[in-house]
């Protein structure tokens, strides 16, 4: 058996080296660790109403060009209503203090509106989170905002608010203009408190903050202006960046240039436009006509040049007239006194002419004619129904026309003398006591002379129609343009003549005839004035001797006046002993007269007295013609009857059926209880007439009528018959009795004795 030999043992350490790397990793590891926990970020939470654009360990959160923070992750957000994302950002430790309640977030994406292009940078970057830091208490959790917050008002510059009517097309960092500059920009807008303006927030970059002053205006500049007339066309717009994204522009007025610097607490008014933005003085105007009046765009003109415009309008409760505001250029403060007038002027074509031409393009506008400077000022008006007449001193001849109807004159109707235009109708109206029509009449200089204290105007108006059956119809008229649109002709008759005064003072007639003839002023007393009119004929024998000129109503109303003018035989007919009378168309079966009225009208006919003597101006007109009795020979002799019956004037008077007299007037006896009417018996006929004559009604038809004798139907003649007539016999000489003397009284028997008929006596007739 082999003996194995034993193992010798020794003792060993418990350290050894391969404990080295462990305890190197383990050092290096808490060093790690260490530098991990050190340098570790915060995690905030930050709700966004989408998560569009954001990428786990992608978006950054960058802080004026530093990456401050990194999204480390999103997940959904579905309680409560405000329905997102929830996004977990790690934040550089080194904000942690900055992480307050106020901080704001907000994603910046590209973007391309018509105010710029804002976040280009994001195209190669990409979308990231920019933070604004804020006061308030710690916070780890945030609410993103949908959009960049406006400028803070600590940024150096002038910060301002702007109050407008509406916004327009005004956006966010829409450019503010100065001269077309850009001098600041649009920081934000809000609707106001009340809920009827926007405000507009604005900012001025430092260097042009002195630019703004107290009484400067604002403007939206957007968009182009244009303004059109017959002038032409005007562009206005402040630089095409406005074109396009909107606009603000301000300026100072002239008149305003010592204005002091604002105050920024005191909102500015931003006006709609330029033109609104100008600052003027506020007038009040009434119209009674506003037709096409618009607030804002209807102009203030003085000869041409805008002067102001409409701001506002308002109808009055009646719709009958509007109140409307206009702010005019303060240049024009001194002439705003006493006397200053508006009126519309509106397009106008008539036979006169065209009128308002311009306001074909650029609508009615409101004229003003400027007042004298020193006189008290005045703030409101009432405008004129019509443009007022020229100036009184302005060149040429003012004259005052007094008429008692216009006619077809109107504003611009023409003045001729010997046909050639040497003036214009300016203006009309009624006179004080409303019955006559005033007119303005302007002479130019070069035919002033032609005026004087003698001249004589006419209204030469139309046609002139003059005539009659026999006479012919004349027809006649100043010149072609009188005829359309009326128009005024005078004549001078002595240029020698003075001239009365500055203004002188005239009576526009209606036709040539009565401007130039002189004639005697008379007033005839008519029972009626059917078919009397102006202008009636008066006339002696068919001439014309004068005319109606006017026709009223006596002051008790039973009676008409007739106001006429005698022009030829004046010392004959204005005299005591005429006598008129109306002469109208009678139309009977056996007497026919004055047809000629039925186409001229009726006419007065007088018969002048038998010579002058002492003047008449007062008649009172017969209701008849007058007879010629007193003027004719024959036996003039008075029947007596108890009613007139038929008998009237012009009756015949007849001997065995054979006409020897007729009746020449009738009349009431002393006592009113008979009727005298009165008979001219020819002069060869006279002696038929003795003492023992009687006389009888001859009117109508007798019938005497009987049971055996039959029926026997008595007349005259035709002539009595249908107008009526009277008889008479004489007796046989021994009855017979004398001539009959003139004047001599007989009784008018109402029916014939069968015995009178029998009555033959012989009696010589004078040769």
């Amino acid at each position: 058996m082999t003996e194995l030999s034993t193992a010798k043992t020794r003792r060993t350490t418990n350290w050894s080296a391969i404990w080295v790397l462990p305890l190197i990793a383990l050092l290096i590891g808490g060093w790690l660790a260490y530098r991990a926990y050190s340098q570790a970020g915060i995690e905030i939470e930050i709700f966004f109403p989408s998560g569009d654009g954001i990428q786990v360990s992608k978006t950054e959160v960058i802080y004026k060009g530093m990456s401050i923070g990194k999204v480390v992750g999103m997940e959904l957000d579905d309680k409560g209503d405000n329905r997102g994302v929830r996004v977990t950002v790690e934040m550089d430790k080194r904000v942690e203090q900055h992480l307050r309640s106020n901080t704001r977030f907000w994603l910046v994406k590209p973007s391309v509106s018509l105010a710029g292009i804002t976040g280009l940078e994001t195209l190669v970057s990409g979308n990231y989170i920019t933070a604004s830091p804020g006061d308030g208490e710690p916070t780890r959790k945030f609410v993103a905002l949908t959009e960049q917050p406006p400028m803070a008002d600590t940024v150096p510059g002038l910060h301002l608010t702007l109050k407008a009517d509406r916004l327009a097309s005004i956006n966010r960092d829409s450019p503010v203009f100065y001269k077309q500059i850009q001098v600041g920009r649009v920081k934000s807008y809000r609707l106001a408190e009340d809920q009827t303006t926007v405000e507009v927030q604005v900012f001025i970059q430092p260097e042009f903050a002195s630019l703004v002053r107290k009484h400067t205006r604002f403007w939206n500049a957007s968009g182009v202006t244009i303004d059109a007339g017959l002038s032409g066309v005007k562009v206005r717009t402040e630089s095409l960046a406005s074109i396009v994204a909107g606009g603000i522009a301000f300026a100072t007025p002239e008149h305003r240039k010592d204005s002091p610097p604002t105050d920024p607490s005191i909102p500015f008014r931003l006006y709609d436009d330029f033109d609104a933005a100008q600052a003027g003085i506020k007038v009040t105007l009434k119209l009674q006509d506003f037709e096409g009046i618009e607030a804002g765009r209807t102009p203030v003109i003085y000869k041409g040049i805008q002067v102001g415009s409409v701001k506002t309008i308002k109808v009055d409760d009646g719709l009958m007239s509007a109140s409307v505001d206009l702010t005019l250029d303060p240049k024009a403060e001194d002439y705003l006194t006493e006397g200053a007038e508006f009126w519309m002027v509106k397009p106008s074509i008539s036979l006169a002419g065209i009128t308002g031409l311009e306001a074909l393009v650029k609508g009615n506008y409101i004229a003003i004619k400027p007042g004298e400077r020193g006189k008290t000022p005045v703030r409101d008006f009432t405008a004129r129904l019509k443009a007022p007449p020229l100036d009184i001193d302005a060149p040429g001849l003012h004259l005052v026309l007094f008429a008692d109807t216009l006619g077809s004159l109107e504003v611009g109707s023409p003045i001729l003398y010997r046909q050639v235009k040497v003036g214009t109708i300016q203006s009309f109206q009624f006179s004080r006591d409303r019955k006559r029509v005033v007119l303005g009449a302007h002479i130019e200089p070069s035919y002033a002379n032609l005026v004087n204290s003698s001249t004589r105007f006419w209204n030469s108006s139309g046609i002139t129609l003059k005539g009659g059956i026999s006479s012919g119809i004349e027809v006649k008229s100043e010149s072609l343009q009188t005829l359309l649109a009326g128009g005024v002709t005078f004549e001078t008759p002595e240029m020698n003549a003075p001239v009365n005064r500055k203004i002188q003072r005239f009576t526009l007639h209606t036709d040539r005839d009565e401007a130039m003839q002189e004639g005697v002023a008379i007033q005839i007393k008519v029972l009626s004035g059917d078919g009397i009119n102006p202008g009636t004929a008066i006339r002696f024998k068919g001439i014309d001797v004068g005319k109606v000129e006017s026709v009223e109503l006596s002051d008790d109303l039973k009676a008409v006046l007739l106001n006429a003018r005698i022009t030829k035989a004046t010392g004959r007919v204005a005299s005591a002993g005429s006598e008129f009378w109306v002469v109208r168309p009678e139309l009977g079966l056996v007497r026919t007269a004055n047809l000629d009225t039925l186409v001229s009208g009726q006419y007065l006919e007088v018969l002048p007295a038998a010579k002058a003597g002492k003047t008449q101006l007062y008649f009172e007109a017969r209701q008849h013609a007058p007879t010629m009795a007193v003027r004719e020979e024959g036996l003039r002799l008075v029947l007596s009857a108890a009613r007139r019956g038929s008998i009237k004037p012009g009756v015949v008077v007849s001997y065995r059926e054979i006409p020897v007299g007729k009746v020449t007037d009738f009349e009431l006896g002393p006592t009113s209880d008979r009727v005298l009417i009165h008979v001219l018996i020819e002069p060869r006929y006279s002696p038929l007439v003795r003492s023992g004559t009687r006389f009888w009604n001859a009117s109508g038809i007798g019938v005497d009528a009987g049971l055996f004798k039959g029926v026997k139907v008595r007349t005259e003649s035709l002539e009595a018959l249908l107008e009526g007539g009277i008889a008479f016999a004489t007796p046989d000489n021994a009855v017979m009795g004398g001539p009959a003397q003139p004047g001599q009284t007989f009784a008018l028997n109402d029916e014939v004795n069968e015995e009178w008929l029998k009555w033959a006596p012989k009696i010589r007739l004078e040769n």
